[in-house]
């Protein structure tokens, strides 16, 4: 909540009113003394020394530290990060003190501790947070808990795909702090109460009809000009720029005065609807929408200015407000809660007259020269007030003590070994009544810029971190959460920055970008998503990528379940209990029923139900897996269950069915008794819900536009959530990876394999050089359409697979090669002795180095058919500590001393390789890591090694 200057003698009262927070706080002198870790290791190649801990500083603060970053808490003054530090680098991260949360409750935006008055942003010392003050009209902290980290969600492994178990949940520590409302919070609401309570309603209208204290005076520029719409009193048709006003006197006493707008089609600035206040002197103060920019107009009897933004398309209520030598301006969408906008200084004389409507920009009736378009608003009610009571006053504090039951928790966890913080916010309703979330931030940090930029920029460099969060839909790029969760905002309190605009994006927030207006019973809790902060200590691209999938393997461990798969075209016995058959003799462990393949996940009949279930007994047998495909978004179910967009939108696949709907709610209920029934343990969920938004107030989920999707993600992030508790794995075409999903596309274009052959060999491994900067091998699947797909007839087409053998088994190479798992889609994986013997020859290449092609890559060099193409795996901590796989794209040997920097292997000496022909080497590291390495690729083929 903006800190307004109209309450600042309210501060000065209210600060004598605060606890002693060192009562309040737990004692930090019960924890270890903390000590900055001398770390000599680097953490991407091992274990570290240092494990994760909370700790006390010599100034009594509270740091959660691993050696590798720590955040700093001040425990004695409400509740406050004061410190972030990069200790890898020793870059201190903070440069100012936010609230640790926002909450919207009620219509009320309250912040969660954070401390005022630091006198610059560019920068943070010790001793000014010692002179900062506890923000009154934050929540304040109550006590904090150690403890350690816990599991999101339940995991059950599948240890026969994954290259080695890994610990769920990560070890590490968890700090949670606990923060309720006080005297001094609720003073201020009292003080900044907008309902008005005990004021003397002095004159209300909504405009029924016209009463006979209106005057009304509209622009003479078009006949259409008018306060009086189609016989709607108060809904104004006028152009742009032209005026329409209703004056009336305003009475005697009155202090207040309250106007609901609805800025319709307006596209007027300085013309647009609002109100303005005229003195005994003809001095005229006017406060108004300016619907062409989304901003609020303030004329202050001498200029105009913008102030704020207001949201587009809703209702407003403008108020003014007389105080003893000023006006104060402020709104509020529900007639609560006002948000300031200005004060204006004003003489004794007394208010004598109200405008309504379009007024010039000084509050009067002139037209501008150019007339603009024709639009539509409407005012809808005014109401002016006169004095409040005293008595009045302790009752509207009593009307918030319901708040002093309300506890906000934040959380953290901090994980060994890895530069990574995890943090997200509960809500815990211990009142007696039912509450609402309207909106919240669970992070707020205030960043050092990481570049100084004087003029506006397209591309802004960011602090140097990885953001990632559990909210998160629509694709499968890493930067869709920023259109769901996650912002780089403007930071409206740094005034000191260098961009002449201070338009510096380093205000990193956490929040979603819709509701999630969630209705909160006496006693139920609310849980934000979850937000990770991974720090870097090097902007090289590739150390960069390596943390980032350290990240998912450490918070996604599933991902690293690998098995190799085949996606059968038909789902009738025969065709399945082949492709079942067939994987188990050459070693695959999954089979699909694909798309298009006759399988029915929605068909509850017994008849269907029974015989998937035979189908998985018959593949367990064998020790495959089973399971199948679904289509859930891009389709239309019917006009009462699809997605009711806002007008101008479209669902992302041009159709979807809202999953809080009669029909989404039974959709989730069906795969639920499927996958119960059948045993079946695989689903590839197609078109998984994609953040589309739903205006329908019929639909039984959600009640509204603004809760709906965060109600249809809350559906689907369950069932993910379940699925993965049971070992059903997710194949989601989505980045649901926080969320449960096992797989994701690697990225590839579907028509691309109607191109010729030995085209599609190269564009494949094109995609799995660059889709794993960012994923491990096992995160992103590949497709290989054995028969024909889009198109492209003979020359791009793999059946009969006999016929195509030297092409089979390259495309085999590129993806074990690789670690990469593809959709082999067709009848049969093999239909020869001699098609079986070289997927058998792939399987078992990968099988028995699976530890380290399922480790982390290094890019050698991206493929281009003019030259060699390879990727280095490492594994550190494995016996074999790389395998290096190359290809020759040309029709000659590729014969040369290529450079290969070992670093990531754990290796600093020697070097022992042996290639795929059973050749052995042994070759020193040079100073910088490499080794220079003869190789001798034949012809459209692969040379590996591994290296030990």
């Amino acid at each position: 909540m903006r800190i307004q200057k109209m309450w600042t003698r309210l501060y000065l009262l209210t600060l004598l009113l605060l606890p002693s927070f060192l009562g309040w706080a737990q004692h930090t002198e019960e924890l270890p003394l903390y000590k900055k870790a001398k770390i000599t290791q680097d953490w991407l190649l091992g274990p570290i020394d240092a494990k994760t801990g909370v700790y006390n500083s010599v100034k009594g603060e509270l740091i959660l530290s691993n050696g590798l970053i720590g955040r700093v808490f001040n425990v004695k003054k409400g509740g406050a990060t004061v410190g972030l530090e990069n200790e890898m680098t020793g870059e201190q991260m903070l440069r100012s003190i936010r609230p640790e949360a926002m909450v919207t409750i009620d219509g009320m935006e309250l912040p969660v501790g954070g401390l005022i008055g630091q006198p610059i942003h560019n920068y943070l010392l010790d001793e000014w947070v010692d002179q900062m003050e506890v923000n009154p009209t934050a929540l304040k902290l109550e006590n904090y808990e150690v403890g350690e980290t816990k599991p999101r969600f339940a995991w059950q492994k599948r240890l026969e795909w994954m290259p080695k178990d890994i610990p769920w949940p990560a070890p590490g520590k968890r700090l949670t702090f606990t923060y309720a409302a006080d005297d001094a919070l609720l003073n201020y609401l009292a003080a900044k109460a907008s309902t008005d309570l005990g004021r003397a309603v002095l004159f209300n209208d909504n405009f029924a009809q016209l009463k006979a204290s209106w005057r009304l005076t509209a622009s003479k520029g078009d006949e259409r000009n008018s306060f009086i719409n189609e016989g709607k009193v108060g809904e104004i048709m006028a152009m742009a720029n032209h005026a329409v006003v209703a004056e009336r006197d305003s009475p005697e006493g009155n202090k207040v005065w309250i106007v609901q707008l609805d800025p319709g089609t307006d596209q007027s600035a300085s013309w647009g609807p609002g109100m303005a206040l005229v003195n005994g002197n003809g001095d005229i103060y006017k406060l108004n929408l300016r619907t062409q920019d989304k901003t609020f107009g303030v004329f202050d009897g001498q200029k105009e200015s913008s102030q704020g933004k207001y949201e587009e398309g809703k209702p407003v209520f403008l108020r003014a407000e007389r105080k003893a030598s000023e006006l104060s301006f402020s709104y509020s969408y529900s007639g609560e809660n006002y948000e300031h906008l200005a004060d204006i200084k004003i003489d004794s004389s007394p208010i004598i007259k109200l405008r309504l409507g379009k007024m010039d920009p000084k509050g009067g009736f002139e037209d501008f020269a150019t007339q603009g378009n024709q639009g539509r608003s409407h005012v809808m009610q005014v109401k002016l007030l006169g004095e409040q009571k005293e008595t009045d006053k302790a009752a509207l504090k009593a009307r918030y003590n319901y708040l002093k039951a309300v506890k906000v928790l934040v959380h953290y966890e901090l994980f060994d070994g890895i530069p990574l913080l995890s943090k997200w916010i509960t809500v815990e309703n211990g009142s007696d009544r039912e509450i609402k979330i309207n909106a919240f931030k669970s992070e707020i940090l205030a960043l050092v810029e990481p570049e100084s930029a004087v003029d506006a920029k397209t591309e802004w460099k960011k602090p140097n971190m990885s953001i990632e969060t559990d909210f998160r839909f629509g694709g499968m790029s890493n930067d869709n959460l920023y259109s769901s969760s996650i912002a780089w905002n403007v930071d409206p309190m740094y005034k000191t920055q260098v961009n002449y605009g201070l338009q510096t994006p380093v205000l990193l927030e956490a929040y979603p970008k819709l509701g999630p207006m969630k209705s909160l019973a006496p006693e139920e809790t609310f849980e934000s998503f979850r937000t990770w902060e991974l720090f870097h200590d090097s902007w090289d691209r590739e150390r960069i990528g390596l943390a980032e999938r350290r990240m998912y393997r450490s918070q996604a461990p599933w991902a690293t379940e690998n098995p190799m798969m085949m996606h059968v075209r038909n789902a009738d016995n025969a065709a399945v209990k082949k492709a079942i058959d067939q994987s188990a003799e050459v070693g695959f462990e999954m089979v699909i029923m694909t798309f298009g393949s006759g399988f029915q996940i929605e068909n509850d009949s017994p008849e269907n139900i029974n015989r998937m279930k035979a189908l998985a007994d018959y593949a367990h047998a064998k020790g495959i897996a089973l399971g199948g495909y679904s289509l859930l978004a891009s389709r239309s179910i019917s006009k009462e269950d699809d997605v009711v967009m806002p007008e101008g939108l479209q669902p992302r696949f041009g159709n979807s069915p809202c999953l809080e709907s009669e029909w989404g709610i039974n959709y989730f209920e069906k795969l639920y008794n499927f996958y119960k029934k059948t045993g079946q343990d695989i689903l590839e969920h197609d078109g998984s819900y994609p953040g589309d938004v739903c205006a329908s107030h019929e639909h039984p989920g959600h009640e509204g536009l603004e809760d709906s999707q965060w109600n249809q993600y809350q559906r689907i992030k369950t069932f993910y959530e379940w699925a993965r508790g049971k070992g059903i794995f997710l194949n989601v075409p989505d980045h649901y990876f926080m969320a449960g999903s096992n797989k994701t596309g690697m990225g590839y274009r579907e028509t691309n394999w109607s191109l010729p052959r030995a085209q599609q060999e190269i564009i494949e491994r094109q995609n799995i050089y660059d889709g794993t900067w960012q994923k491990t091998p096992s995160m992103g699947w590949m497709f290989v359409p054995l028969v024909e797909y889009h198109g492209g007839g003979k020359v791009a087409t793999i059946e009969p697979l006999k016929e195509h053998l030297p092409h089979y088994e390259q495309r085999l190479a590129n993806l074990f090669g690789a670690g990469v798992q593809a959709c082999f889609r067709g009848p049969q994986l093999y239909d020869s002795p001699q098609t079986k013997e070289i997927i058998l020859k792939w399987v078992n290449f990968y099988k028995q180095h699976r530890e380290v092609l399922d480790g982390d890559i290094v890019h050698l060099r991206r493929p281009d058919g003019r030259d060699y193409d390879g990727l280095l795996h490492v594994n550190p901590n494995g016996e074999e500590k790389g395998l290096l796989m190359l290809y020759n794209p040309l029709d000659v040997p590729i014969q040369k001393s290529i450079s290969v920097n070992l670093y990531y292997t754990g290796l600093d000496k020697v070097a022992m390789l042996e290639d795929n022909m059973g050749n052995k080497t042994s070759l020193e590291l040079n100073r910088d890591y490499t080794i220079d390495l003869p190789v001798n690729i034949p012809p459209r083929s692969q040379q590996w090694f591994v290296i030990k």
